[in-house]
C-alpha cells in the first residue's frame, strides 16, 4: 500500500549561540536541541490524535552559532525547506517553530514558498533584522516577561514592524517564565502545541489570538500583545484552550 503523503509539516529549530562555527555537540550534549524534544513529541501526539498526517522534523545545524552576517542557521533552515519541497512537493504547507536563535532563523526563512506561519519562542529579534519576508504569513511570538537572554520588548517591536510589512502578528507574554522555558514548562508546551495545531487547522486558535492576527497594519505593538494569564485560558481537557465558559475550543 502506498504511503499517504503528509498534509503539512512543522520544522523545529532549536536555539544556539551568537557565535560558534563548530558543529553542535551530539545527542544529549546538545542542550538546546534536547530542550525542543518535548515540543516535538507533543506536536506529534496532537496531530495524530486529530487524524492528521503532519511531519514534525527537527532541523539539524551545521554550526553552533549565528555567526554574524553568515547567519548559518538561516541557511540550514532554507536547506531543510528545499529538501522538504523536493521530497513532499512545493504545495506542502509548513509551520516553522523556533526557539531563541532558532526563532530568528525561522523568521528570516519565512519567505520560503512553503512557509505559511512562524511560531517563535523567546525569539532573538535584533532591531535591524528584516521583516519584508514575513508578508502574508501568520507570526505568533511567545516571550517571558522575565527573559534575560533575549528581549521581550524587541519581540513586541518586531510584531508591529512585521504587521506594517504585511504579516499577521500576535505576541503572547508568559509571566514568570524564563528563556530556557523551564519555569512553567507545561504551560510553554501546551500553549505552543495549541498555537501550532491551530495554525495547521488541526485545532482552533483562541478568539483573542485571531483578533490580534486580524489587526490593521497601523495597529500599535501593544494592541497585538496578549497576556497568557489574563487573555487566554489553557484548559486541562481535550483541547489546548478553553473559552470563557470553560468549554474546550
Amino acid at each position: 500500500m502506498a504511503q499517504r503523503p503528509p498534509s503539512a509539516a512543522v520544522l523545529v529549530l532549536h536555539g544556539g549561540r551568537e557565535n560558534g562555527t563548530g558543529p553542535p555537540p551530539p545527542g544529549p550534549l546538545n542542550l538546546p536541541g534536547v530542550r525542543m524534544r518535548p515540543f516535538v513529541r507533543a506536536l506529534a501526539r496532537a496531530t495524530r490524535a486529530a487524524g492528521e498526517d503532519v511531519l514534525v522534523v527537527p532541523v539539524r545545524y551545521a554550526h553552533r552559532g549565528w555567526n554574524g552576517t553568515r547567519a548559518d542557521p538561516f541557511h540550514d533552515a532554507v536547506a531543510a525547506l528545499d529538501a522538504l519541497a523536493e521530497e513532499a512537493g512545493d504545495e506542502l504547507p509548513v509551520v516553522l517553530l523556533g526557539h531563541s536563535m532558532g526563532a530568528r532563523a525561522a523568521l528570516r526563512a519565512a519567505g520560503h514558498p512553503l512557509v505559511r506561519s512562524v511560531v517563535g519562542l523567546a525569539p532573538w529579534c535584533p532591531p535591524g533584522d528584516p521583516v519584508t519576508q514575513l508578508a502574508g504569513r501568520d507570526v505568533l511570538l511567545v516571550h517571558s516577561n522575565r527573559d534575560r537572554m533575549t528581549s521581550p520588548q524587541a519581540t513586541q517591536s518586531l510584531t508591529a514592524r512585521a504587521r506594517r510589512a504585511g504579516a499577521r502578528t500576535c505576541m503572547v507574554t508568559v509571566r514568570g517564565g524564563d528563556h530556557a522555558m523551564i519555569r512553567r514548562a507545561a504551560v510553554w508546551h501546551r500553549l505552543t502545541t495549541g498555537l501550532v495545531t491551530g495554525l495547521l487547522g488541526s485545532g482552533s486558535l483562541p478568539g483573542p489570538v485571531d483578533a490580534a492576527l486580524a489587526l490593521p497594519a497601523t495597529a500599535e505593538a501593544t494592541e497585538g500583545t496578549l497576556d497568557l494569564d489574563l487573555d487566554l485560558d489553557l484548559g486541562s481537557g481535550p483541547g489546548p484552550f478553553r473559552d470563557r465558559t470553560g468549554a474546550p475550543r
